[in-house]
């Protein structure tokens, strides 16, 4: 079979795909260098152009497929392609499991993990997403709202998603149509939507603040799909506090019975599933220990509540603004006796060595970066006992490395796919000292 994409101007060149990239594109060969080749697939014939440089290599668009993978099938989303949020839905079932759980063994190799134990992958099912951020923009006078494309400002505004929850696909019509008044020129909104155990929750980031007939239309919104809560802030506001446009009830999530309420734009999970896969890895590993527990980075309480119903937990954040959630649910629920807060910058300052004696066991859950100073002060210290997660298997490699050459032993690695279709994988790891 043969098909055809977009052409450009570039040099042109036949060749053989031989792999699957990290972030989802094929990656052949040419004159020793790579090339990255979005939408295709190990083993497949191309004619490619070559657009730029990348990672030692080129980039390339794929001007036809010269022959086909067997494992190759039909993307289920209209939107695949000139949509940036997913790469792979071209892969079949089995290979693409293969693909993800090879990205955690294979950083950890780079590590030196010769055989590390990594189990099989969790798979988190479509349509349960209940986090994401959308860009809204003008094209040609009309709303726009969805995904950027790849390495692209241009804005692909979507009608369904294979990742979404339902609630939240069906509430994007109105909700492009309620952004339009505080569109201008060029300028794009970023729209943080949560599907919360007590509504959606809206936030849209902006240079623009919204005027009269903007905050009607989003006032109306939330009355028509019963929104939790719209709220507004300005591009680059950091911590300082978004302004409401709309309150119909407060946006609660629920963390073993312990009911939170998130500020604007929190930081949670992407999906209830992969959360509780991630949470059933921390208490599992964890059961039975009376604590003190360390969790760092502990954001909103999505581990400390869970850990909490059998320990006591020490709960470290370094922004004032989640811890502020977290603290305000553990006196609701008369839990200061159990879960103690603290607000910390752990990239720059974490605990010494000497300090974490106090723990039996640490948790951590780093952002993208990882965690390579707190790794090397757990490495530094007498902590038996340490549960890591990570979104990033490259980093969390990084840590691994650090923990092990310090004295500990990795026990399992859990990789759990929170991000269909995507080059993303999250993962929890135990570490233990012999």
């Amino acid at each position: 079979m043969r098909r055809k994409a977009r052409k450009g101007g570039g040099r042109q060149v036949e060749l053989e795909i031989g792999q699957l990239g990290g972030r989802g594109d094929g990656v052949g060969e040419i004159e020793g260098r790579p090339v990255f080749v979005p939408f295709t697939l190990p083993g497949e014939q191309v004619q490619v152009r070559l657009t730029g440089e990348k990672a030692g290599g080129y980039k390339g668009d794929l001007i036809e497929l010269l022959s086909e993978s067997a494992d190759r099938v039909e993307p289920g989303c209209p939107h695949f392609g000139p949509c940036g949020g997913c790469t792979v839905q071209h892969l079949a079932a089995a290979p693409y499991r293969a693909w993800k759980h090879g990205q955690v063994v294979q950083a950890l190799r780079r590590r030196g993990f010769d055989a590390p134990p990594v189990a099989e992958l969790t798979a988190v099912p479509p349509r349960t997403r209940r986090r994401t951020t959308l860009a809204a923009k003008l094209a040609a006078g009309t709303a726009q709202l969805g995904f950027h494309s790849r390495e692209s400002h241009r804005v692909e505004s979507i009608e369904t998603c294979q990742v979404l929850r339902p609630s939240l696909v069906a509430l994007l019509p109105d909700l492009r149509r309620a952004l339009q008044p505080m569109l201008t020129g060029k300028e794009t909104a970023d729209v943080a939507l949560l599907d919360a155990d007590s509504g959606i929750d809206v936030l849209i980031t902006s240079k623009q603040a919204p005027g009269l007939q903007a905050r009607q239309a989003l006032a109306a919104l939330a009355e028509q799909h019963d929104l939790a809560r719209v709220s507004w802030q300005p591009t680059g506001a950091g911590d300082e506090a978004p302004e409401p446009l709309a309150m119909r009830r407060p946006t609660v999530v629920e963390f073993a019975g312990v009911r939170v309420e998130p500020a604007p734009g929190a930081f949670l999970q992407p999906t209830a599933e992969g959360e509780r896969a991630l949470a059933d890895a921390v208490t599992g590993w964890l059961d039975g220990m009376a604590g003190p527990i360390g969790d760092f980075y502990a954001g909103i309480g999505t581990f400390s509540f869970r850990l909490a119903r059998h320990a006591k937990v020490h709960a470290i954040e370094g922004s004032e603004t989640a811890m502020a959630s977290l603290w305000q649910a553990a006196r609701k629920h008369d839990l200061q006796g159990r879960v103690t807060a603290e607000v910390r910058d752990l990239a720059s300052e974490p605990p010494p060595a000497d300090d974490l004696v106090a723990f039996e066991a640490v948790v951590f859950d780093p952002p993208r970066a990882g965690a390579k100073q707190l790794a090397q002060e757990l490495a530094d210290s007498e902590v038996e006992t340490v549960v890591a997660l990570s979104c990033n298997p490259n980093t969390f490699g990084r840590d691994a490395r650090i923990l092990v050459d310090g004295g500990f032993s990795l026990r399992e690695v859990r990789p759990i796919d929170q991000f269909p279709w995507s080059g993303h994988v999250e993962l929890a790891a135990l570490f233990t000292r012999d």
